[in-house]
C-alpha cells in the first residue's frame, strides 16, 4: 500500500501525529513501533486481578495547557486523581514535595504558618550563584540537609550520578512548598484516563487512514522503504548508527508483587531516598486505576545502566553530544524528529503532547 507518512513509534509524539495527519490531512499513515504493543511507555494493561498496570512505571497525567488537555478529552473520559508521594527516610515516611508537614515531622517541630516555614528555609539554605546543577538548584531553596536527606541518594540511585553532575531541570522540577499541600503536582488539570492509556491510544489511532504494524524495528525496513515523509521519534543516536557516540540513557527493571489484601502502602508511590534500599520507588496499582480487586499490586522500580532507554540523561557531556546529532538532523529533509529520544529531552507526557501538535502545525500542515 502507498502512504504519504511513515512515522517511527507509537507513543505520545508518534501517536498525535499521526491522528493529525490522518485527520486533517487526510493523508494515509504506516505507524511501526518495535514494541508489541501500542502506547509506548504509557502502556497498561489488566492482570488476572483485574487491576490494571501501568508496565513501565507509573504515569500521572497532568498539564496547565488547555490545549493539550482539550485534545486528550476527544479520546478519552477522565477521572480526577491528584497524585501524592510519601518519602521512606529511615523507615519513617514523610510528605514529598517538602512542605511544612515534612519539616515539622523530621526536625520536631511546630511551624504554623507559610511565613515561619518561609523563614526556617531562608535560615538553613545556601545562596548559591549561579545556579550550575541540581545540587545548587535544591541547596539554595532547603540547605544542605534536606537536601541530602531528600534529593542526594535517591538521584544517584535513579541517575548513577551526583546530583552536582545534573543539570539543575532535574531535581528543580520538583517543588518547595511552605504550605501543608501534599499534592506531587501543582497544575490545573490532574487525572487519569478513565479506561486506561492503552485505550485513549486505541482511540487516537483508530482512523482508517492510520496503519500500524508492531514488532517492527525501524533498521529492518530502513533500506527497503520507499521514500516516505518520516517522523521519527526513537533515539536519535540510533537513528545515525551512534556516528558521533552513544548518548547515555537510563532504564528501568520492574519487580512486581501481589498481596492478598485490599492495599499494602500508604498511598500510591512511595520514593525510597536513602541508601539503604537498592530500588528508587514502590507504586501501589490499584492507586492510580481505582481497581476494584481483593488483592492489590506492588512494584518496586529499579534504576539501570543498560536496557530499553527511558531517561535522557541531562549532562554537559551528553548535550555536547546531542548538538552533534541535531545538526546532523537537521540536513535531513524528510525526516523531522520528535519526542523524548530523539529531542534527548526529559519531557512529561503532556510536553510530548505539546510538542507533537506544534510540530504538527509547523511543519507539517504548513508544509
Amino acid at each position: 500500500m502507498k502512504y504519504d507518512y511513515l512515522i517511527v513509534g507509537c507513543g505520545f509524539a508518534g501517536s498525535i501525529i499521526a491522528e493529525r495527519i490522518a485527520s486533517i490531512l487526510n493523508k494515509k499513515v504506516l505507524v511501526i513501533d518495535r514494541r508489541k504493543h501500542i502506547a509506548g511507555n504509557a502502556y497498561d494493561e489488566l492482570d488476572e486481578n483485574g487491576i490494571l498496570i501501568h508496565k513501565y512505571g507509573p504515569h500521572i497525567f497532568h498539564t496547565n495547557s488547555d490545549k493539550v488537555f482539550d485534545y486528550l478529552s476527544n479520546f478519552t473520559e477522565w477521572i480526577p486523581y491528584e497524585h501524592k508521594v510519601l518519602a521512606k527516610l529511615n523507615n519513617e515516611l514523610y510528605p514529598i514535595p517538602i512542605n511544612r508537614l515534612t519539616i515539622n515531622k523530621l526536625y520536631g517541630i511546630n511551624l504554623q504558618t507559610e511565613e515561619e516555614t518561609k523563614a526556617f528555609l531562608d535560615r538553613v539554605k545556601e545562596n548559591r550563584f549561579p545556579i550550575k546543577n541540581s545540587e545548587d538548584i535544591i541547596v539554595n531553596k532547603v540547605g544542605k540537609d534536606l537536601f541530602e536527606k531528600f534529593f542526594k541518594f535517591y538521584t544517584i540511585k535513579q541517575w548513577n550520578k551526583e546530583p552536582k553532575d545534573l543539570a539543575p531541570s532535574v531535581c528543580g522540577r520538583i517543588p518547595i512548598r511552605f504550605n501543608d499541600d501534599c499534592r506531587y503536582f501543582n497544575d490545573k488539570y490532574q487525572c487519569m484516563p478513565k479506561e486506561g492509556y492503552a485505550k485513549m491510544f486505541q482511540k487516537i489511532l483508530s482512523n482508517k487512514l492510520i496503519t500500524i504494524e508492531l514488532g517492527v524495528d525501524y533498521k529492518s525496513i530502513k533500506e527497503l522503504k520507499p521514500k516516505y515523509k518520516t517522523i521519527y521519534t526513537g533515539p536519535i543516536d540510533e537513528f545515525f548508527d551512534y556516528k558521533f557516540g552513544k548518548l547515555e540513557y537510563r532504564s528501568l527493571k520492574f519487580e512486581y508483587e501481589t498481596l492478598n489484601q485490599q492495599y499494602a502502602l500508604e498511598t500510591a508511590q512511595i520514593n525510597c531516598v536513602d541508601m539503604s534500599v537498592p530500588y528508587t520507588r514502590m507504586i501501589e496499582h490499584k492507586r492510580l486505576s481505582f481497581s476494584k480487586s481483593p488483592r492489590t499490586v506492588i512494584s518496586r522500580e529499579f534504576s539501570l545502566k543498560y536496557g530499553e532507554p527511558y531517561y535522557p540523561i541531562p549532562d554537559e557531556k551528553n548535550r555536547t553530544l546531542y548538538v552533534k546529532y541535531k545538526n546532523e538532523a537537521i540536513g535531513l529533509k524528510d525526516v523531522i524528529f520528535c519526542g523524548r529520544l530523539a529531542e534527548y529531552q526529559y519531557y512529561n507526557m503532556d510536553q510530548v503532547a505539546a510538542n507533537a501538535l506544534h510540530i504538527f502545525e509547523t511543519q507539517i500542515a504548513e508544509a
